[in-house]
C-alpha cells in the first residue's frame, strides 16, 4: 500500500514537533509527535537540510535520497501514520551509501 507523503507547512506544527520525542543515529534526527489537526491518511514527513552540509544540489539530493527510502519504508513496515515526523539530516548522509541509510532508517522507524 502507497502513503502519500505530505510535508508540514505552518511553523507551530515544526516547534511543537521540535518539543516532541526524538531519535538520533549517525545519518539523522527524527523529531515525532501527534498532532492535533493532523490527517491519519497521509504519512506527515519533512526533512530539513542545513547550509551547511553543502550547496543546493547537494541539499536536494540528499532530501530525493530520503524521500526514496521513506517510500519504500512505508511498504516495508508498518509506520504509524498518527505521528507527524520531522527529519534533520546530517552530512554524512551525503557520504555513506544508499543502503547503509535505508536499512539505519527503517530500524528507527521500527521503534517508534
Amino acid at each position: 500500500m502507497r502513503t502519500k507523503i505530505s510535508s508540514l507547512s505552518k511553523n507551530k506544527d515544526f516547534k511543537s514537533l521540535l518539543a516532541g520525542k526524538k531519535i538520533t543515529n549517525k545519518y539523522l534526527t527524527i523529531f515525532f509527535k501527534k498532532l492535533s489537526d493532523k490527517d491519519n491518511e497521509k504519512l506527515n514527513l519533512s526533512i530539513v537540510t542545513k547550509k551547511k552540509i553543502g550547496n543546493a544540489v547537494q541539499r536536494n539530493f540528499i532530501k530525493r535520497r530520503i524521500k526514496n527510502i521513506m517510500n519504500e519504508a512505508t511498504k516495508k513496515t508498518k509506520l504509524n501514520l498518527d505521528y507527524s515526523y520531522l527529519l534533520l539530516t546530517k552530512k554524512s548522509v551525503l557520504e555513506d551509501k544508499y543502503e547503509n541509510i535505508k536499512k539505519k532508517l527503517i530500524l528507527d522507524f521500527g521503534k517508534i
